[in-house]
């Protein structure tokens, strides 16, 4: 990493090339974790992948992990980070709903169960890819891609506070 490129800020990057990679299985995938270290320090590690990364244009690479079983929170929760992971990545599909549905959803009095079924059933929903990143600095970074249809094209939002709760529970994971 040049001295001019923090790890904080080439965050956006690593969020942007995690939801491209998850991206290109295709939609309807499960959640995905990912453990981003310093591509020098997996260079020092394994020498034998020298040939495919490169420090100086991928300072962090990112590291998919086992499958996460269960409730998400609860599997967040349960996770601690070793020190050599300078961060991690969450990509998840999630249903997005316009402001007024949002609204109704929230003067609701519904269980969890019956949101989802609420968000699942609205026909305004529309299914997005969510990539949430975090650094052991607190440097957060997220990449929503709403998934296009006929009527509407493919949009992708950048913006470090488009899922707060998800980054604080990320963040909680790289706590000693």
């Amino acid at each position: 990493m040049s001295a001019s490129e923090t790890p904080a800020v080439i965050l956006p990057t690593v969020a942007r090339e995690v939801e491209e990679f998850v991206g290109a299985g295709g939609w309807e995938q499960p959640p995905q974790l990912f453990a981003l270290v310093a591509t020098s320090d997996l260079i020092a590690q394994q020498p034998e992948l020298r040939d495919q990364l490169d420090p100086e244009s991928s300072p962090l690479t990112p590291i998919a992990q086992d499958a996460l079983e269960g409730d998400l929170a609860d599997a967040l929760a349960g996770i601690e980070w070793p020190p050599a992971v300078t961060g991690c990545a969450l990509a998840q599909e999630i249903v997005v709903l316009p402001p007024e549905a949002e609204t109704e959803l929230h003067h609701g009095e519904l269980d969890d169960e019956a949101a989802r079924r609420f968000a699942a059933e609205h026909p305004a929903r529309r299914e997005a890819r969510l990539v949430a990143a975090v650094l052991r600095d607190g440097s957060v970074s997220c990449v929503l891609r709403l998934r296009g249809t006929v009527e509407v094209p493919e949009e992708v939002v950048e913006h470090p506070e488009l899922a707060p709760n998800l980054t604080d529970a990320l963040l909680a994971t790289l706590r000693p």
